[in-house]
């Protein structure tokens, strides 16, 4: 009977450690990371249980010359520091760099996208 309990303590501890590597690969590992530039077009302070930072980023890659975008796609992201978000809030309406790093999934209280923007600089 002990053979029998010591194989199913080591099988236990083997999916225990194969969740725990599937949980830092899923939710912690940092798959990209880099910059996005151009509009902060939305930025928000929402969610039902929990309150999250989400904004909303539009990346142009023509501009006239009336400096409106023509050709533009948007980025969403999530912001987890409260003091990077409060510097985003002052900054709506404005050309920002943010610095983001991307995850494979999401946390709920983490924010809604795999997109976190760690940094934010004024272009």
């Amino acid at each position: 009977m002990s053979k029998l309990k010591k194989t199913l303590w080591i099988i236990l501890a083997l999916l225990v450690v194969i969740l725990g590597i599937f949980i830092y690969g899923k939710y912690y590992f940092t798959y990209s990371e880099g910059y996005r530039a151009g509009l902060l077009q939305k930025f928000s302070h929402k969610g039902n249980f929990f309150k999250t930072y989400e904004g909303e980023l539009i990346l142009s890659s023509i501009e006239s010359n009336k400096n409106a975008t023509i050709a533009s796609e948007k980025f969403y992201f999530s912001v987890p520091d409260k003091r990077i978000a409060e510097q985003l809030m002052k900054l709506e309406g404005s050309n920002v760099a943010l610095h983001y790093t991307e995850k494979h999934g999401v946390l709920i209280w983490r924010g809604e996208t795999t997109y976190l923007v760690d940094s934010v600089k004024v272009r």
